[in-house]
């Protein structure tokens, strides 16, 4: 299983990451509890996936965080713990 990319990612993806933060006000607790998470080195599936905080869900695919959705949108893939 691959792990959560953390460096070396596409300038357009981080462009977008930047503006999904901005554009739905997406909390400084929340942006910790992430990195506290990619502190742990998290395996996630190849396919889509979605990681769960109080205040918004991280989904990616594969070894790529792909978007930032509010607690309240709907997720696609598999959930990861």
């Amino acid at each position: 299983m691959p792990k959560v990319l953390r460096s070396n990612l596409p300038h357009a993806l981080m462009a977008h990451l930047h503006l999904r933060i901005r554009d739905r006000s997406i909390r400084l607790e929340d942006l910790e509890s992430l990195l506290e998470w990619l502190n742990t080195n998290p395996e996630v599936p190849h396919g889509r996936w979605f990681k769960r905080f109080p205040g918004m869900t991280v989904c990616g695919e594969g070894e790529l965080v792909k978007t930032f959705l509010l607690s309240h949108q709907a997720a696609t893939g598999e959930e990861v713990g």
